[in-house]
């Protein structure tokens, strides 16, 4: 672990939602390099990076040089500030922490000091400058109008969903949550929405209607079914998708509406010959990841990503399936757990333990099936497992990292 991370290490804890102005703030000190590139911006429930690793690979795919920042992390911290999907070096990282280090030295004197996601969000701000990014790729953290990442304007602002998580911070309603992602809208861009419920989809469009945006929503102006794309200026037809489950169909669909957007706003030629393939190179880790042979990994993290995840299950006809769950005690876990019992009385789950935080254990596990060793639970179906079974990892975005990691060492 290097001095930054040990710095950005004893940061954690302190989640300010208290606005923006210490941002703006520490932005302005820093040259405003938010102005050097153009932004996608993207928030959303669920589905913000498989939304975003589509629209890397269709960038890069058009020899752009892309930026993208991304939450949590699978492997490293690193793996949150990329170009063009290859992580920023420890070099880089450790040197533009230290830019942000002698620049909080100016910025305490008026405000508070940073917290761990407003350092990591600058430092990707920075390096996107220095490395002169053709367009920036930036994943909303919680909610979007009080988010750190929202001092900027983006070009193209993306809603892929609205569900109920994160209610404490954003809201006990789909309404007031919406207006936390709607939040984002800014005068000037574009926004682009997927299937979101139908009093989200109200505050969204009106939202825009009243900063004089041009709106673009899924289902009404773009859409993607049984392999095919359509707006109203492509039909992209035999499009097979990197990403498994059908729910990526929607953001795949997200991406394209967003890119094809951008495209047109920068007066960017596309070569439409590698739109399908730029598709089915995308891989997103964590997200219905095979990560072994009848082994995938899902970060199915809250109730409305679960059901996507149960879907997917449901379509596995002829398997036997097994569920490892872990979650952390803040999340709605005993909710995730009554509907998997509903939705999937054939399929065993156990709950787990994992080292982050603090995770569900015994007490929580309630009549399910405890263990409190993950690893020896996979390293036990791995040995009994028939042609016919899969195991499905799912749970806390931390819990899969831990798990990830685990896997790609043995």
């Amino acid at each position: 672990m290097n001095e930054i991370e040990e710095w950005l290490n004893s940061r954690i804890g302190l989640n300010f939602r208290s606005g923006l102005d210490r941002m703006r703030r520490a932005v302005d000190l820093l040259g405003n390099p938010k102005r050097a590139y153009p932004v996608i911006h993207v928030t959303g429930t669920n589905g913000k990076g498989s939304t975003i690793a589509f629209l890397r690979n269709l960038f890069t795919d058009q020899g752009k040089k892309v930026g993208s920042f991304t939450s949590p992390h699978m492997v490293s911290i690193h793996d949150r500030i990329c170009i063009n999907g290859l992580p920023i070096s420890d070099a880089d990282f450790i040197r533009l922490g230290r830019q942000i280090q002698e620049m909080e030295i100016e910025l305490v004197r008026s405000h508070d000091q940073l917290s761990y996601f407003e350092i990591l969000t600058l430092l990707a701000f920075l390096y996107f400058r220095e490395e002169r990014v053709d367009l920036a790729l930036v994943e909303v953290g919680i909610g979007g109008l009080l988010d750190t990442t929202n001092v900027l304007d983006g070009q193209v602002a993306v809603v892929t969903s609205v569900g109920l998580d994160h209610q404490e911070t954003l809201g006990q309603t789909l309404t007031a949550i919406a207006e936390q992602k709607a939040g984002i809208f800014k005068k000037g861009c574009s926004a682009v929405i997927g299937p979101l419920p139908e009093e989200a989809r109200l505050v969204c469009e009106q939202r825009a209607a009243a900063l004089g945006l041009d709106f673009y929503e899924y289902g009404k102006d773009f859409s993607f079914s049984n392999g095919s794309f359509k707006n109203g200026d492509l039909l992209l037809s035999h499009v097979v998708l990197g990403l498994q489950g059908a729910y990526q169909e929607e953001n795949a669909a997200l991406a394209l509406q967003a890119f094809l957007l951008f495209m047109k706003q920068r007066g960017w030629e596309i070569d439409f010959s590698v739109l399908p393939s730029s598709l089915r190179e995308t891989h997103w880790a964590g997200r219905l990841e095979e990560i072994s042979p009848g082994i995938y990994l899902d970060g199915a993290h809250n109730l409305p990503a679960l059901t996507r995840l149960v879907e997917f299950i449901k379509e596995q006809k002829g398997k036997k399936c097994n569920l490892l769950f872990g979650a952390l005690k803040r999340k709605d876990y005993s909710g995730m757990l009554a509907y998997l019992q509903e939705a999937l009385p054939e399929v065993q789950v156990t709950v787990t333990s994992f080292a982050y935080g603090e995770s569900v254990g015994q007490g929580e596990a309630a009549n399910f099936d405890y263990v409190a060793e993950h690893r020896e639970f996979i390293e036990s179906f791995k040995r009994e497992q028939a042609a016919d079974q899969l195991l499905f990892i799912t749970g806390s975005l931390y819990f899969i990292a831990e798990v990830r990691a685990y896997l790609n060492r043995v």
